[in-house]
This record gives structure tokens, C-alpha cells and sequence, in this order.
């Protein structure tokens, strides 16, 4: 008897919500023909994943995968985190002007002192 496991079905996804330590929500989308009228209609499916080490944030674009039930509605769990969501409200260019505005009023008044004595 051989040891290989069934294919597993794997989506791409979006977190949408943390609901609690190790778990997250993922909603993925997916568009699907209308049965009358052949419109393409958008369709979305929020499944329950466990994220063991509990990394997954906020916005975060994952690869989920298919498994054994793990609690009442988690039958998903993340195999890896493709794209960080962006942190809202920082910048990369931001921090080091924050930085370095911030350096030279602190020795401006060492300096002061030191000329006045």
C-alpha cells in the first residue's frame, strides 16, 4: 500500500477577518455564468482556515488549502502568505524625513547650550 495522499484542492484568497487565535476568514472570489442569460455573474465564498503560527494580517492575499475537519467550520488550512496587505497610514518615504526632522531639533538646543557657556 502505497503513502500518497489524495490531491487536495488549494484557492487563493483574501483575510477578511480574524476571528480568533489561529483562525481567520477568506473570502475568494470567482465568476460564474448566469443560467439563463450567460452574464458573468461575481460570486464570493468566506471559508473558515487555521492559521497555526498566526501570522496571517488583515488584507493579506493567501494560499489555503483543503483538509480534515479541525473544529466545527474549519476545514481549511493556510499553506502560505503570498502578498502582505499595506500597512495603512505609513510610508516607507515617510519614516526616515519623520527621522531625521526629528534629530536635529533634539541637538539643536545641546548646541545652544554649549555656545552659551
Amino acid at each position: 500500500m502505497e503513502n500518497a495522499r489524495n490531491s487536495r484542492k488549494n484557492l487563493i484568497g483574501f483575510v477578511t477577518s480574524i476571528s480568533g487565535d489561529k483562525s481567520i476568514k477568506v473570502t475568494y472570489n470567482y465568476k460564474i455564468p448566469h443560467p439563463r442569460y450567460r452574464k458573468v455573474i461575481n460570486r464570493k465564498t468566506v471559508v473558515h482556515v487555521h492559521d497555526d503560527k498566526s501570522d496571517a494580517r488583515l488584507g493579506d492575499r493567501v494560499e489555503i488549502m483543503e483538509t480534515r475537519p479541525i473544529s466545527r467550520l474549519k476545514r481549511w488550512r493556510l499553506v502560505r502568505i503570498i502578498d502582505r496587505a499595506p500597512v495603512v497610514g505609513l510610508s516607507i518615504d515617510d519614516e526616515p524625513e519623520a527621522a531625521t526632522k526629528e534629530a536635529p531639533a533634539k541637538e539643536a538646543p545641546a548646541e545652544e547650550t554649549a555656545a552659551a557657556e
